[in-house]
């Protein structure tokens, strides 16, 4: 197999936490979608990273769909193969990649010339992380879809979107305001499919 993405994309994170955490290996092609020279687009039409060319020569794309991909591969499942059971994983993989495009949305708001930047858009997406956090908290005091004993996709869903605000938006200081979810992350960021796939200080 192999996967194209970026190294500072969380979606591209995600699977390959999600890869290391089956013990499936593959091959990486760094890859960033917005320089002139991409290739992204021969893989992916919609120019979005990650992209997985399976060994039969498939390809797929979409963060959501590439994992479920790697759930019919083998190794130590990710999701559980009860439907109602999957459902609460899923949503809260959906919540933190949601989060993850607010973020994403924001930033890339902020690399633009500052005569042309919207204060009210960054503002928006911002509003939306804060929702999210604040969501992401009480599903994890109910248990709602995050694993225990076992990591799981939505797991390692929560654990990107903290790292890519840990990239782009230290001055949220997320810990400080969601205790419960910083000592929860603490320990999955320590993991080792974690500090492998650490991103670049930009």
């Amino acid at each position: 197999m192999k996967l194209v993405a970026s190294l500072t994309s969380p979606y591209a994170r995600k699977i390959r936490v999600a890869l290391a955490e089956k013990n499936l290996p593959f091959e990486m092609e760094v890859d960033i979608p917005w320089l002139p020279e991409t290739k992204v687009p021969d893989y992916n039409p919609l120019g979005k990273v990650p992209a997985l060319i399976a060994d039969d020569g498939e390809v797929w794309f979409d963060s959501p769909v590439i994992a479920l991909y790697l759930e019919t591969l083998g190794g130590p499942a990710l999701m559980p193969a009860d439907r109602a059971a999957n459902l609460p994983v899923r949503q809260t993989e959906a919540l933190a990649d949601g989060i993850t495009d607010a973020a994403v949305s924001a930033f890339l708001e902020t690399r633009r010339p500052a005569g042309q930047q919207d204060a009210e858009t960054v503002e928006r997406q911002l509003a939306k992380i804060r929702r999210g956090l604040t969501a992401l908290e009480e599903r994890l005091a109910r248990h709602k879809g995050f694993g225990d004993a076992a990591i799981n996709i939505a797991d390692i869903a929560v654990g990107c979107t903290l790292g890519y605000l840990d990239l782009r938006f230290g001055q949220l200081q997320w810990r400080a305001s969601h205790p419960a979810l910083a000592a929860w992350a603490a320990a999955l960021l320590a993991r080792p499919s974690f500090t492998e796939t650490v991103p670049p200080a930009v």
